[in-house]
């Protein structure tokens, strides 16, 4: 599994990189981010612009009030 946090990288570099992060992951695998909000609007434009992105198995976890950890999982088939 890949973690990138991404709370210290200016907005508009982070979905880039983010997405820059999951296209470099083998099929089955995961990437974490750690983000400074609940990242919804990166899962929507995940479900509707990434085939490989599988939005069934989607977690996200608020781990403080400034603090949300996301896990993106690439489909294994």
């Amino acid at each position: 599994m890949t973690r990138l946090d991404v709370r210290e990288v200016p907005p508009p570099e982070r979905h880039p990189m983010i997405h820059e992060a999951f296209e470099d992951l083998e099929v089955g695998e995961s990437l974490t981010i750690v983000n400074d909000h609940e990242p919804k609007p990166l899962f929507y434009e995940f479900q509707a612009e990434v085939d490989s992105f599988d939005p069934d198995d989607y977690t996200v976890e608020r781990v403080a009030s400034d603090e949300f950890e996301a896990t993106f999982p690439k489909r294994t088939g």
